[in-house]
């Protein structure tokens, strides 16, 4: 349990960092940018989608790494647990879809429960900030200068 516990908070903060770096930089890098707003929020769009995407694939690395060689726990049987099997089961997690079609044995429950908590949060995260990216690119010409994006 100590081990997959470790695991959980070494990807909480792994994740949490990468997501404030990815936005971090398209805050900085954004006013740089000659083009359109709607442009970029088309880069804001995609640069969250990069970031969940990276972050789902540390997790499902960890569930490969945890059941396949560490022998943390299963996901359905332990025959199935591919590499495939385990960034299928992180996003079907991290988005908290939860189909149900794979279900986690043994300590590797507490990783996927942390791993829906922290996907929650960081989809959330994702969400305000494109929030307030389309607040300061619709906004009105006299709210320009104080917008970062424009």
């Amino acid at each position: 349990m100590a081990l997959v516990a470790t695991f959980c908070v070494a990807l909480l903060v792994l994740t949490t960092v990468i997501h404030y770096e990815v936005l971090r930089m398209l805050t900085a890098g954004l006013p740089r940018l000659g083009m359109p707003p709607r442009a970029k929020l088309v880069i804001v769009i995609f640069g969250a989608f990069a970031a969940h995407a990276v972050e789902m694939f540390l997790y499902g690395a960890a569930y490969y790494l945890l059941a396949r060689y560490l022998g943390a726990g299963t996901l359905s049987d332990a025959v199935r647990s591919s590499l495939r099997l385990c960034l299928y089961f992180s996003a079907e997690t991290y988005t908290s879809l939860g189909y149900g079609d794979i279900v986690p044995a043994g300590d590797l429950r507490l990783l996927a429960g942390m791993e829906a908590l922290n996907g929650l949060l960081l989809i959330g995260w994702s969400a305000s900030y494109t929030y307030i990216a389309m607040e300061r690119f619709w906004s009105g010409p006299g709210n320009e200068k104080r917008s970062p994006f424009s």
